[in-house]
């Protein structure tokens, strides 16, 4: 596998060559400063763009293109990343020396023509998304954003981030919402658009058995946006200061299951245990069936039907997510606060370190099997200063009991949210 960066006036090109995969890859993201306004903008954006494009009038069309393409995929999601939103466009095809020549440049046509050339109508007074396909990805990303309040693991996640920050990064929420929908008219979004593609640093990642200078030639002749490259900053963000005592927040809901979330702050903590010490941390106190949280919670006391502990590097924080009994909620929040003494006090073993990183180990060298996790570790690269394989396997494996308790310490509870269900 050969990696190789190409800065260019408007965008990086990001070439990953391997012959892994009898695939091509192609992801085009736009990326941008967090705003909560622009949070719905975005998503509104991609639904829209999917929906038609001028040579591709309907969806109908579009799936017949990717007919023609040898059964094209293409997706497009729009995600927060710190301190950053971006736009993510995604398109894997087969390579030419499976079809025909020319697979490769018509696919990435393809996905240009739905970048750059939307379907748009235009009066004397403005210019304008076309009406239908605004209509349908309006209506579209409002079921979108409602169907949170129905997902009620994902939703009590968010509630916990918005009561651990009110009114900052940590709490936007990455669908939008519908007070921003209701304001947007087709006008007021293809604007948005057209500053986009002048205000966005723009990256675009190859990976598959592909020449370089032939996908170099491609990108520069498709790609013709006129604006300056931007430097990016770090992603990183800190949460505010921890709370004296953790603020405890419970809404009904009538479900049969409650949810719990309990969030915690990580206070002063380094590069390394950000991005090392802290998944060694999360797996051990709650990241699997070995877990302390899984053993003692779930098994020993029957307090819940389910529970895990994830990082957020990013945001400098940890979750704890369980379903269970609202007549619990007492006990199992005790038991999480006693399973944080214990790791505070290292109390676990060698083996729960030994475990921990060949969890990590395995999961890392899996990165490589699959198309999509590459492009996560690339754009990790590129956007977070991640390290690559071998020297994440390299850090991954000088982490020490010292280390886990040390980082322990810094692990501050800050808020309880309970989404309680009925008897």
């Amino acid at each position: 596998m050969k990696y190789r960066k190409i800065e260019n006036q408007t965008f990086n090109l990001h070439i990953i060559k391997t012959k892994k995969f009898k695939t091509v890859t192609v992801q085009i993201n736009f990326k941008n400063k967090l705003d909560k306004t622009e949070i719905t903008y975005r998503n509104l954006l991609i639904n829209v763009l999917c929906e038609s494009c001028q040579k591709y009038p309907s969806k109908r069309m579009m799936e017949i293109a990717t007919e023609d393409l040898y059964e094209l995929t293409y997706q497009a999601t729009n995600y927060i990343s710190g301190k950053y939103n971006v736009m993510s466009f995604d398109i894997t095809f087969l390579n030419d020396e499976y079809t025909e020549e020319g697979n490769l440049l018509n696919s990435i046509d393809f996905i240009c023509e739905i970048l750059f050339h939307p379907l748009i109508e235009t009066t004397r007074n403005d210019t304008r998304f076309a009406k239908k396909s605004f209509d349908l990805a309006y209506k579209r990303l409002e079921e979108n954003i409602k169907a949170l309040k129905e997902n009620d693991n994902l939703y009590s996640k968010t509630r916990l981030l918005e009561i651990m920050s009110p009114n900052s990064m940590h709490s936007y929420r990455s669908c939008g919402t519908l007070e921003d929908l209701q304001k947007i008219t087709s006008t007021k979004l293809y604007n948005y658009y057209k500053n986009l593609l002048k205000k966005d640093i723009l990256d675009i990642f190859v990976i598959g058995n592909v020449s370089e200078p032939k996908i170099r030639k491609i990108i520069n002749d498709k790609i013709k946006i006129k604006t300056i490259k931007k430097k990016s900053e770090s992603h990183f963000i800190s949460m505010h200061r921890n709370r004296l005592l953790p603020k405890t927040v419970c809404e009904v809901k009538d479900i049969s299951q409650s949810q719990l979330a309990m969030g915690f702050k990580l206070s002063k903590t380094t590069e390394f245990e950000r991005r090392y010490v802290l998944n060694v941390f999360s797996y051990i106190f709650g990241g699997g069936p070995d877990s302390k949280l899984f053993k003692d919670v779930r098994e020993k006391n029957s307090l819940c039907y389910s529970i895990s502990a994830s990082g957020m590097p990013l945001n400098n924080a940890l979750i704890v997510t369980a379903g269970i009994d609202k007549d619990n909620f007492k006990k199992t929040v005790s038991l999480i606060k006693k399973n944080l003494k214990y790791m505070q006090s290292g109390n676990f073993s060698d083996e729960d370190i030994m475990k921990a990183k060949v969890t990590y180990i395995n999961s890392i060298k899996e990165l490589e099997d699959n198309p999509q996790n590459l492009l996560s570790m690339y754009t990790g690269m590129e956007y977070l200063k991640s390290d690559d394989i071998i020297n994440r396997i390299k850090k991954i494996s000088k982490v020490s009991k010292k280390d886990v308790t040390k980082f322990a310490l810094k692990v501050h509870l800050d808020a309880i949210y309970l989404l309680q269900g009925g008897d």
